[in-house]
């Protein structure tokens, strides 16, 4: 195996001359693009290709059979390095990458090179992000950096610069409904609805999916047709539903996310409603609702509800305390629908 780390570009060669021409790759990658696109799956399948050890042709892929593509799947291959910000931080810690660099400095212990995955690119600091320079700028003899965030304007504009964009758009339809259908969903009803809301992501389509997220967004629908919507309540309901996720601040902050997706959406149906545009796609059993709201808010008001939710992702993104975020939410939006 050789290895020529020359002008940024670098071969990862497994034995033929093919395999080598096919196989450029520069040495560090920043994967951007809205959540659930695929950007972690490519990867992770790209770390079991660099790291097969038995690649079954000239292309860069892995056969999945050998011990490197066994224990890359398994998660304990020796030259696979995995990290991100821990649930309970903001931002990327320094001792994280730290830790990272340095095992990641240590020669190959299977001999074909080394991969680092760093998910939450966005989150660095600038401690942690200078630490983390020094491994981009010169990372060690075959290996490959890839980066997972959001969008190149979340990024540190030293860690931008050093690394190859590579930019994963929203999925088409059609691809994301064929995703639901490959994961047993066979409702036609549910996979366009589903798709319709997904923005081109399967994975945020797939966690669309969960019935009880439905159900809460008929309680939280229903309440806020009230004619005195009780938003204390509402709140309180909310903070319960997404804390029933599990301990996780993570796994609460997704939930949260999720009902406040399905809640921008039927807003805009809403609004929709009110001006006369088309709104066929609105839920069958919305219609009570959409009519109540649109008689009861005109466009300005639709439209403030709306920029409130956007501003509560936002803040749900931006790990604000959700207790916070959904009070002041449920709030503001009361008040707009009295």
């Amino acid at each position: 195996m050789s290895w020529n780390a020359s002008g940024g570009m670098t071969p990862w060669c497994g034995g033929s001359s093919t395999r080598c021409a096919a196989a450029r790759l520069a040495h560090a990658y920043l994967f951007t693009g809205p959540p659930g696109v695929g950007k972690r799956l490519f990867a992770h399948e790209l770390a079991k290709a660099l790291l097969c050890e038995a690649p079954p042709g000239p292309r860069l892929e892995a056969c999945g059979r050998c011990l490197g593509c066994l224990h890359v799947e398994a998660g304990f291959h020796p030259d696979y390095f995995k990290a991100g910000r821990p649930t309970d931080k903001l931002e990327l810690p320094i001792d994280v990458i730290l830790e990272l660099c340095r095992n990641f400095a240590l020669k190959p212990a299977r001999g074909r090179g080394k991969v680092i995955v760093l998910d939450d690119a966005d989150d660095f600091n600038e401690e942690s992000a200078n630490c983390f320079l020094k491994t981009l700028e010169e990372p060690p003899p075959r290996s490959v950096l890839l980066l997972i965030g959001t969008s190149v304007e979340r990024q540190l504009a030293t860690i931008v610069s050093r690394c190859q964009v590579i930019r994963f758009a929203p999925l088409p339809d059609h691809l994301v409904a064929e995703i639901l259908r490959a994961n047993g969903l066979d409702d036609p009803a549910q996979i366009d609805r589903l798709t319709r809301l997904s923005g081109g992501s399967p994975g945020q389509a797939l966690a669309l999916a969960e019935p009880a997220l439905w159900k809460f967004r008929r309680t939280l629908l229903d309440g806020l047709t009230q004619p005195r919507p009780d938003s204390v309540a509402l709140a309180q309901a909310w903070t319960r539903f997404v804390e029933e996720a599990g301990k996780e601040a993570a796994a609460q902050r997704q939930r949260a996310a999720l009902v406040l997706r399905l809640l921008i959406a039927f807003f805009r149906d809403v609004l929709r409603f009110r001006v006369g545009a088309p709104h066929q796609q609105a839920e069958p059993e919305d219609l009570r609702s959409l009519e109540e709201l649109a008689r009861r808010a005109d466009p300005e008001k639709v439209l403030k509800v709306l920029e409130r939710c956007l501003e509560g992702d936002m803040h749900i993104d931006r790990r604000v305390q959700l207790v916070l975020v959904l009070e002041a939410l449920m709030n503001a939006v009361g008040q707009q629908l009295k």
